[in-house]
């Protein structure tokens, strides 16, 4: 397995990883997608308390590579290497920041989209055009978009397999801010930082909770609150924020 379609670097409490075939728009492999999952993955091993994930050149990822062919069940390449990718950024403990530098095109949307927090170049776009080919979204492209923008749109996008700009798609609810492409990275590492220094513990069950919100029940809900305030209770960062709160000084969070 290739390591440089991955780039994984520590910068402080931040793992950043950046798709990087740019000559290909950043379109993904296989391996390239395990090796994602892979550094997702090590990014908690290493102690990072969020990822910001973005890619190389002018594109964010222009989705499968059409060069790897398609030989084999499409459905099994799914559940194989593309599920796990999104399954895994579902479910890390830790926050994702996207920083769409560029188009996000197919499974490439659905990478973006799996962020926490998505700040968009001005130039961007999003693109589902698995109908044009006589395919259909996936990698978690239907739910993700159904979710946060609602059914019409998601029809709008996956039926007409047409641009949304960056704009519209700030508009939708798909994306959290649209900022000038010379700023996207950094805006976003800004707000990565701030979240890595923010009570780890208590983001990683918020981000569960609104996972499991979304498609569950009042009851379920409420039940499941209950569950994790228990749980971030007896956090070391719920006592700083509490004495910090007391004696009116800037809490240090460690994260546990």
């Amino acid at each position: 397995m290739s390591d440089d379609t991955i780039l994984y670097a520590l910068d402080g409490d931040v793992a950043v990883l950046k798709l990087n075939r740019p000559d290909e728009l950043n379109a993904v492999t296989l391996d390239m997608l395990d090796l994602l999952a892979a550094s997702l993955r090590r990014a908690v091993e290493d102690g990072a308390r969020a990822v910001l994930l973005t890619g190389t050149g002018r594109a964010f990822c222009a989705g499968a590579s059409l060069k790897e062919g398609s030989g084999g069940d499409p459905g099994d390449r799914l559940r194989n290497h593309y599920n796990p990718v999104q399954q895994t950024m579902a479910d890390l403990p830790i926050p994702i920041v996207t920083a769409m530098n560029g188009p996000a095109a197919g499974a490439g949307a659905s990478l973006a989209l799996g962020g926490d927090i998505v700040i968009g170049a001005r130039s961007a776009y999003l693109l589902l055009a698995f109908a044009n080919i006589g395919l259909v979204p996936d990698a978690g492209a239907t739910w993700l978009i159904a979710k946060a923008a609602g059914r019409a749109k998601v029809l709008e996008m996956a039926l007409l397999g047409e641009r949304l700009s960056a704009h519209d798609a700030q508009e939708a609810g798909l994306l959290t801010h649209v900022v000038d492409d010379g700023v996207v990275f950094d805006t976003a590492m800004s707000y990565a930082r701030r979240l890595a220094a923010m009570p780890t513990v208590a983001l990683g069950l918020i981000r569960k909770q609104v996972k499991a919100a979304l498609s569950g029940t009042l009851e379920e809900t409420l039940a499941l609150e209950a569950e994790h305030q228990s749980v971030a209770a007896r956090s070391h960062d719920f006592q700083e924020g509490v004495a910090a709160f007391l004696q009116k000084r800037k809490p240090e969070f460690k994260g546990r």
